[in-house]
């Protein structure tokens, strides 16, 4: 893979990883494609040495792997975690909302969005929706993909703000709220999207229990800059970990061990679900691939010695109008490689062993990379790095590419930095 092949392959994945559900079955069916199994946790496993399986769980998480074909129980796990969500609008149920003849969609921020860059885009809705079934405790579930732009919310004319260039804080509830049309009699004010929903599904109206939709930004992926610098998306965050790590579990060479890829949801709101790192469910599927391979449960806990996780998640990259927000030395730069990311609050999990391990890899194959810490007096955010290595206590390195402009309705980062993220991720489950 070139760095073309790598980029149009990343600008894909943005471009249809629209909801957290549209990211797993992107991923789901490259797998599918290259011969995995898809296993589901209510079942015995049979499983054979040399092949790839994957648990869907819940639609928007997935555990995929690789059993090597020489596999022994003390050769552990290499582990690269990555996350389906991003920061956006999610639509509230019974949504309708009138204004005169506009109508508008009440809806919840979801994670830490940038609110002012969401205003004024072509916005359209994708997710998930629950329909009646003759069997209650299984309702049809299927995906929704608007793909066009059906909203936007409008920023107020300066005419009517003179000091909104002096910075204007939105309220959550009055002035982030999506206009999606306009109605001509009055009844059709009642119902109106969840008609338009039933509408695009081809299914009946009252057959619609329920739905988990956010609203998305439609402006395609691009590269910016005189020489092609950049690349300009939305879901940069972190589409760029979801699709190196499934590119590393397609090409990972190793055999011995368990190659594992983890893709969980809910990074943005803490991880603390049924979907998240901060679960019991990577403990359980390893688990469960353990015993189903003959081992014990002492051969399992005793994996967790020769075992590695990477998290990658991605960085925050040296901003070219804000010299002051970095640290002085530590900065993260675009188009340098990866960021390689450490904490002495262990937001970061990382530590000097795995530092290690990952720049000796990097120096053995010529990929780039910097590392990267906070200011002293600051902090960035986390990773899901912390969480699920408390959940799973292996040795744990965050890394990933920088951004700049992270959790923007579009973000920015480096042309050349995927193929270093791909290149390192593919050595990890080779070597």
């Amino acid at each position: 893979m070139n760095r073309e092949q790598c980029n149009r392959g990343l600008m894909e994945l943005t471009n249809c990883a629209v909801s957290p559900f549209h990211a797993v079955a992107y991923v789901e069916e490259k797998l599918k494609q290259a011969g995995f199994t898809e296993l589901h946790m209510k079942d015995k496993w049979q499983m054979k040495r040399g092949e790839g399986y994957y648990i869907n769980h819940h639609g928007t998480t997935m555990i995929a792997f690789t059993i090597g074909k020489d596999f022994k129980p003390e050769d552990g796990f290499r582990i690269e975690a990555s996350h389906t969500d991003f920061p956006c609008f999610r639509v509230k149920i019974n949504p309708e909302m009138a204004e005169e003849k506009y109508e508008k969609l009440n809806v919840e921020s979801y994670g830490g969005l940038i609110l002012n860059t969401w205003m004024d885009r072509p916005l359209s809705i994708a997710g998930r929706v629950a329909l009646r079934s003759e069997d209650v405790f299984h309702p049809e579930m299927v995906l929704i993909d608007m793909k066009k732009p059906v909203a936007t919310i409008p920023n107020l004319a300066i005419h009517m703000n003179r000091d909104l260039n002096k910075g204007v804080e939105l309220n959550k509830q009055t002035d982030t709220i999506p206009v999606v049309g306009m109605w001509g009699e009055e009844l059709e004010k009642k119902d109106f999207f969840v008609k338009f929903l039933a509408k695009e599904l081809g299914v009946k109206q009252e057959d619609i229990v329920n739905f988990d939709l956010n609203l998305y930004n439609t402006e395609q992926a691009c590269y910016i800059g005189m020489k092609e610098e950049f690349i300009s998306a939305s879901r940069l965050d972190n589409m760029t970990s979801v699709y190196a790590v499934m590119e590393a579990l397609l090409a990972g060479k190793r055999e011995q061990g368990i190659n594992v890829g983890a893709f969980f949801d809910h990074e943005e709101i803490g991880s603390k679900t049924k979907q998240g790192a901060g679960s019991m469910l990577l403990n359980h599927v390893l688990e469960k691939l353990y015993l189903s391979l003959g081992c014990t449960e002492l051969d399992y806990k005793s994996a967790f010695g020769t075992s590695m996780l990477l998290a990658v998640d991605v960085g925050h990259g040296y901003h070219p109008n804000q010299n002051k927000k970095h640290d002085p030395v530590n900065k993260g730069g675009l188009n340098q490689g990866i960021n390689i990311k450490q904490a002495a609050s262990q937001s970061y999990a990382t530590d000097s062993e795995g530092i290690a391990i990952v720049t000796q890899i990097c120096d053995k194959y010529q990929i780039p990379y910097t590392q990267f810490t906070n200011r002293s007096d600051a902090t960035s955010g986390s990773t899901l790095g912390s969480i699920a290595s408390a959940m799973l206590p292996v040795l744990t390195v965050d890394v990933g590419v920088p951004l700049v402009a992270m959790h923007s309705a579009r973000e920015l980062m480096g042309s050349e930095d995927q193929l270093s993220l791909v290149r390192l991720l593919q050595e990890f489950y080779s070597i």
